[in-house]
């Protein structure tokens, strides 16, 4: 793992914490290498709110480089197959990124809506919109990535304005992770099974068997 360099995405403050109001500075830190992207938000804006891991704890950041973005959007089923990311356009996806996943964090905790994240994501939104066209071998998408950043937004204000969505933060301690949860009876703990539900389960698994092979090892007193 490395910091960010100047051809990367930048050190920046990370929108924190899953309690409380307060907002902590910390450090976005990038991975070197290809990471593989999860796509399981139920929502792109959400998903690219989840690009930087761990938020409370070492931040880290999988669009290091605008590289990374392009191919976090060909990965994306509801983007576009392919975009060419600027340095510019590279930041405006960083601080949608950012502005989204305040306001996901907001609806999570049922507050007001920051204000400063409202206007990046509107504004973002106003944007052009991607091309669409039907042919018989389906729906087929194009557009630069302003057009497919406004997509992003729109998807993320269509969300955050449903009153009836369920928004939640995933529950593996330090993931931080928000995700539409549309499981029936709003039961989902988890952001993805493969993402955290199997680690949260290894984890009780070897608990317990560190529990039971305490006890083995102590007498019917607690004497070893």
């Amino acid at each position: 793992m490395s910091r960010i360099s100047a051809m990367r995405s930048p050190v920046r403050p990370a929108v924190t914490g899953s309690t409380g109001d307060d907002l902590a500075t910390l450090l976005v830190t990038g991975q070197d290498g290809d990471v593989e992207f999860a796509f399981v938000s139920g929502n792109p804006a959400l998903d690219l709110a989840g690009t930087v891991l761990s938020r409370r704890d070492e931040p880290i950041d999988v669009l290091a480089a605008p590289a990374d973005l392009e191919r976090w959007v060909a990965e994306c089923d509801e983007l576009p197959d392919r975009v060419t990311a600027d340095v510019p356009t590279f930041e405006s996806a960083l601080s949608l990124r950012e502005a989204t996943y305040r306001l996901a964090l907001d609806r999570v905790l049922d507050r007001p809506f920051d204000p400063a994240s409202l206007k990046i994501v509107n504004d973002t939104a106003a944007g052009p919109a991607p091309t669409i066209k039907l042919s018989d071998a389906g729906l087929h998408m194009s557009g630069d990535l302003r057009a497919v950043l406004s997509q992003i937004a729109r998807s993320g204000i269509a969300v955050l304005a449903d009153p009836h969505a369920c928004l939640k933060e995933c529950g593996r301690t330090g993931c931080t992770r928000i995700y539409l949860d549309r499981s029936r009876g709003a039961r989902r703990t988890w952001c993805g099974m493969d993402e955290c539900g199997n680690r949260v389960k290894a984890a009780a698994y070897r608990a317990r068997r560190r529990a039971a092979t305490t006890a083995e090892g102590r007498g019917p007193e607690g004497t070893i």
